[in-house]
């Protein structure tokens, strides 16, 4: 089933043209992802789609039958009421059901004949599986306060009450959703980014989203689309896919444009030989010429953010935490903490919200201070904080005064320097955009100012908190590779688990209750580790079998044990070769992976061996435990 179809529909925002003459098709079952670059035009196309903001011109068409649910980066409340009113405000008497219901629950009410009625009238709609999917989705974000007035909540808080919000919606009897997303990972820590895919994954959805967390990506999605250079390109497959494909039309593009213009120079020496006068023929051959001349005047522009920059030094003194201690009346977030930075360290930090990763970057640039213990800094040591608050500006000014008000030259590696337009053109803002001013940018063209002030400061110990929000997938990809090039200190919060396994060494895990947890590895080898713990307390205990005891008067006989087949007696012996086999391989994988020279993609290929690995032992395992239980 057609759930939508565009021919040719174009879309400018004032002068600047932001997709021109696109067709697509959205079928029943599609999961896409949309990728491009910031201000190109991203979130415009989807409130097209979602009904939101209109065309300038083409056709879109969507089906009568299907339902369009949006969820936005800057939702849209009643700010007045609460988050139970905002969160079941379709009109829907499943909804309402569920409203009322919750709303006892939630005040805690003791009127018996109220939760009575609420309860029976779940039932009498069969709504308990639904009731069940709500209370999943509620919990998994961690919604709790269900009668704190929207207008009160965090950003991030508002972020996880919109993504219930549609996720609850999208259940009431809709049987053709198509769910569009804006970048749904910001502000969820690891874990329900984790449970959001296994959820999309489940659910019977017709999905086009924008993000920017490649995992989140490949493993919901099947398509990719992108919108460059006012075209839309698509390709099937995951990521990996669509990088090698990109780069293979990009190849392809400017073979095709070379031949342009070696048959354009041909052709403009036959223009300029003719007589005014032109017979039919060779007026035919004019109007081909000036397609020609279009197609070898086309340039291929891969911008890209170059980043040369030229660190101050670094001494041998970094950063050092001595037995610190750090609290919030009854909440602990550091309890003896002991650690020694060293020159070109690499940290992750991870942990649930509210653990106190935030609160730790505070303590080490002396924004905040401990409650005891000591924090000593090096000399030399220049931080560069790339925090969530974003830009800080009293008042709004243009991009060029901005980067000016910092310095007017940035130095480079090499020795030479850059003024403070050219360094702004590197980040992709050309000089007929540096005079806008900052309000008039983007959410990601605000990111990517804030990462060119931080730098333009020469820092040399970076501290980047949630760096990954808002920032477009080829800016993303570019400032990896700086980052892996870095040579001082690096400090990372990210929920971003692909950005963290390309960049640190090892985590810092925020366990909670003042305990810090220092993890030898990335973050694909840390969850390998908790998955492993998981399973093996979830695991059933094998009862213990006891003897049976001996019937009074009578001679004590022994229990009748089963008799080995042939083949069990061969695969009880198998079994004990691969559970040790496996369990060696573990082992030397584990050791592979603590070297620090491994590249990423040797790390990924090392992680998913061992998830396969700890499956496998799991199956032996239990099998063997089956059998050895016929042997004594």
């Amino acid at each position: 089933m057609h759930y939508v179809s565009a021919d040719k529909i174009s879309k400018s925002y004032g002068i600047k043209p932001l997709f021109t003459n696109i067709t697509f098709h959205i079928s029943e079952g599609d999961k896409i992802a949309l990728i491009a670059r910031n201000g190109s035009g991203k979130s415009t196309l989807l409130k097209v789609l979602a009904g939101k903001d209109t065309l300038d011109d083409g056709t879109l068409w969507v089906h009568k039958d299907v339902t369009v649910a949006l969820f936005e980066q800057e939702p849209q409340f009643a700010e007045e009421l609460s988050v139970l009113d905002n969160i079941f405000h379709y009109r829907h008497p499943v909804a309402e059901a569920m409203r009322n219901y919750e709303k006892i629950l939630a005040d805690g009410s003791k009127d018996h004949e109220a939760l009575s009625a609420a309860l029976a009238k779940i039932d009498e709609l069969g709504a308990w599986d639904f009731e069940a999917k709500v209370h999943q989705i509620l919990h998994k974000l961690n919604i709790n306060i269900l009668d704190q007035k929207v207008k009160t909540l965090s950003g991030g808080q508002r972020k996880r009450v919109a993504l219930a919000q549609v996720l609850i919606d999208i259940g009431f009897e809709h049987k053709h959703v198509l769910l569009i997303m804006d970048e749904p990972t910001n502000h969820l820590d690891v874990e329900m980014v984790e449970w959001l895919e296994n959820y999309l994954n489940q659910q019977k959805v017709t999905l086009l989203m924008v993000t920017h967390d490649r995992y989140f990506l490949e493993d919901v999605c099947d398509e990719i689309w992108e919108l460059d250079n006012e075209e839309l390109f698509t390709y099937e497959g995951d990521y990996q896919s669509y990088l090698e494909k990109k780069a293979a039309r990009i190849e392809n593009t400017v073979a095709n444009i070379d031949k342009a213009r070696n048959l354009f120079r041909k052709e403009l020496e036959w223009m300029r030989k003719q007589p005014k006068a032109r017979t039919t023929k060779s007026k035919s051959r004019q109007d081909n010429f000036y397609e020609i001349e279009a197609k070898a005047k086309q340039k291929v522009v891969d911008n890209q953010v170059e980043l040369q920059m030229k660190m101050n030094r670094l001494g041998g003194k970094v950063a050092e935490f001595k037995k610190v201690y750090k609290s919030y009346g009854d909440k602990v977030i550091l309890k003896g903490f002991d650690y020694t930075f060293k020159k070109g360290e690499r940290v992750g930090i991870i942990g649930r919200n509210g653990a106190g990763k935030s609160t730790f970057l505070q303590l080490l640039q002396g924004l905040e201070m401990q409650d005891s213990g000591k924090i000593n800094i090096g000399e030399t040591v220049v931080f560069g904080n790339f925090s969530q608050q974003g830009l800080e500006i009293k008042d709004d000014m243009r991009l060029i005064e901005f980067v000016k008000n910092i310095a007017e030259n940035f130095p480079l590696a090499d020795g030479s320097t850059l003024s403070a337009s050219q360094f702004l053109t590197l980040f992709l803002f050309p000089p007929e955009q540096q005079y806008t001013y900052i309000s008039k940018l983007s959410g990601g063209e605000k990111k990517r100012l804030q990462l060119l002030a931080i730098l333009f400061r020469n820092p040399n110990f970076l501290i980047l908190d949630e760096p990954t929000n808002d920032l477009d997938l080829p800016t993303l990809s570019v400032l990896e590779n700086f980052l892996s090039e870095y040579p001082g200190c690096l400090l990372i919060v990210s929920h971003d688990r692909y950005f963290m396994d390309r960049l640190v060494d090892h985590l810092f895990v925020f366990e909670g209750d003042g305990v810090v947890r220092d993890f030898p590895g990335n973050y694909s080898n840390y969850r390998i580790e908790e998955r492993a713990k998981e399973k093996q307390k979830d695991a059933p205990k094998q009862p213990e079998i006891e003897a049976p005891k001996p019937i009074a008067n009578k001679p004590a006989t022994a229990p009748e044990k089963k008799k080995f087949s042939f083949k069990d007696k061969r695969e009880y012996d198998q079994l004990e070769k691969d559970i040790a086999s496996l369990e060696a391989e573990k082992v030397t994988i584990t050791e592979k992976m603590m070297d620090q020279n491994l590249n990423y993609d040797q790390v990924q290929q090392l992680s998913n061996r061992m998830v396969h690995i700890t499956q496998l032992l799991e199956e032996k395992e239990m099998r063997w435990l089956e059998l050895s239980e016929y042997i004594s």
